[in-house]
């Protein structure tokens, strides 16, 4: 058992595994009654020892998010915002501190689930991880300009990304404590955890919080305001409501029921809830802030999978074997939502031509996959760091390229694969048919938790398994392949970064209409 002051009174810990580990720590007041739909505020003080042995509730959410990787971690509850601490030891030795956003589209997940373990990573690395909840989905990210919080600038949403900031206060004040340095913070995340990393880098309030950024799968992106408030309207007709505050009024469980009803009148990958630019939270879109040097002092590593889209695609019938018409009205549908000007046909030519000179596969679901991760997930990854190279010259790239086994190699290489390697949880429940095991798969997670750790410690990924990792920038486009064979290559899939070159011309300028 291990015993830590903090600012708000005595905290009690477990001692598992070699390490201190520290549960369902109070980050902020409960966001719950007239606080609902509000920035958070400094959390109460409390009398005698908390005991921090168990994990705290999840953010409410719709299943799936009732269970994550097949393990209920906790109940769900609005007073959810806590967070999690894994440290060597609770002592003065000035650890970095890397602190987890987890993902879920912003609408599922919790800081607690077993793939986010510290446990490993804070041995291996002698670092201190923390993992935090954040409000989700209406709750989180609602945004309307009569929710105007005056005691927070005026922000008018991005709740649950104003939860992260107030993590990061909580942190800078008491990981010291704890055995960590609240002057060498990294955040990491990945899917909607990076693109909150992304909107952090963006974030006035956040700056000087932290001094890395590790954005996995989740580039930078926020919607706008006219967005925001045309789903909160409809939010308010399904609901039978005539005003946005009335939502502070209404059960948990009204709220669930809507966001469900709303969550499925969205397609094409458009993300019901999502940070917005409010002007205040977010002056600007994350993309543009980076690309005008508001994180010019942060290094960045950040990094997409090569099959992103494959989890998805799964999960949905007419993905499994679709023929070249099916991926033609889709993929026309998707650029159409989405407001990219590009045109499919030309698009899905491109990629067949591409790669079969590499000889990939150019089946029709195939070239689905690989043309709408890239314009999901890679392209903004790509531009993210070519703007932010501009201005770090410690900005480096990586493509995870390791498949899983799952569903007979379907997934190929998807959607949070890396994850179990990254935090070196391999052995977590289920992770074997997701993820793979043995030595190659264990040899991959060491290379990775160290690359992490380095960045961590020094804003350079180098050194370990992996050798140099040259930074990122345009001329020369280094990136690291995270495989089996792990190695470095300039400009991996060129041929089709091109195609994109002017459909994507306005990404910068993306939250803004």
């Amino acid at each position: 058992m291990t015993t830590v002051q903090t600012t708000a009174g005595t905290l009690k810990g477990l001692d598992v595994g070699g390490v201190s580990i520290f549960r369902g720590v109070p980050y902020t007041r409960p966001p719950v009654g007239e606080l609902r739909l509000r920035a958070p505020r400094h959390p109460e003080p409390w009398a005698g020892t908390l005991d921090a042995a168990e994990f705290g509730a999840r953010p409410p959410q719709n299943p799936p998010g009732s269970q994550f990787w097949g393990t209920t971690v906790s109940p769900q509850d609005e007073d959810c915002l806590t967070l999690n601490i894994w440290t060597p030891a609770a002592d003065g030795a000035g650890r970095p501190v890397l602190v987890w956003i987890h993902g879920g589209a912003y609408v599922i997940g919790s800081g607690a689930s077993p793939l986010y373990d510290g446990t490993r990573l804070a041995l291996r690395g002698d670092v201190v991880i923390v993992t935090i909840n954040y409000r989700l989905g209406i709750l989180g990210y609602l945004a309307h300009p009569e929710l105007a919080d005056a005691e927070a600038g005026g922000a008018c949403g991005n709740w649950g990304l104003l939860d992260a900031v107030a993590a990061l206060r909580w942190v800078r004040d008491n990981i010291a404590a704890f055995g960590g340095d609240p002057g060498n913070v990294t955040i990491f995340g990945e899917s909607a955890g990076g693109g909150s990393v992304g909107g952090l880098l963006a974030a006035p309030s956040a700056k000087g919080l932290f001094h890395k950024a590790i954005i996995q799968s989740g580039p930078p992106y926020a919607g706008s305001m006219r967005e925001a408030t045309e789903t909160a309207d409809t939010i308010l007709a399904e609901m039978n409501l005539a005003r946005v505050e009335q939502l502070r009024d209404v059960s948990v469980d009204a709220v669930l029921a809507a966001q469900s009803n709303v969550i499925g009148l969205r397609g094409s990958g458009r993300l019901p809830m999502l940070p917005v630019v409010d002007g205040v939270a977010l002056p600007s879109p994350p993309m543009s802030a980076i690309a005008e040097g508001a994180a010019a002092s942060v290094p960045l590593l950040i990094g997409t999978n090569r099959d992103e889209l494959k989890v998805f695609m799964a999960a949905d019938p007419a993905s499994h074997n679709p023929d070249e018409e099916v991926v033609r009205s889709r993929l026309e549908q998707a650029f159409a939502v989405n407001q990219v000007e590009a045109d499919a046909s030309a698009m899905i030519e491109g990629y067949r031509q591409a790669r079969s000179a590499r000889g990939d596969s150019v089946e029709p679901r195939e070239l689905w996959s690989a043309i709408e991760t890239d314009r999901t997930f890679r392209n903004r990854s790509i531009r993210a760091a070519e703007e932010q190279s501009r201005h770090q010259p410690r900005t480096f790239m990586y493509l995870f390229t390791w498949e899983s086994p799952a569903m007979d190699g379907a997934l190929g290489a998807s959607h949070a694969v890396e994850l179990p390697f990254m935090f070196g949880n391999l052995a977590a429940p289920r992770m074997d048919s997701f993820a793979g095991s043995g030595a190659a798969a264990e040899e991959l997670s060491e290379k990775m938790m160290d690359a992490w750790v380095a960045f961590a410690r020094t804003g350079n990924p180098s050194g370990g398994g992996l050798g140099e990792w040259p930074a990122y920038e345009p001329s020369r486009r280094a990136t690291m392949i995270l495989d089996q064979e792990t190695r470095v290559e300039d400009a991996p899939y060129d041929a089709e970064r091109r195609l994109w070159e002017g459909a994507l011309a306005n990404m910068v300028k993306e939250g803004v209409k």
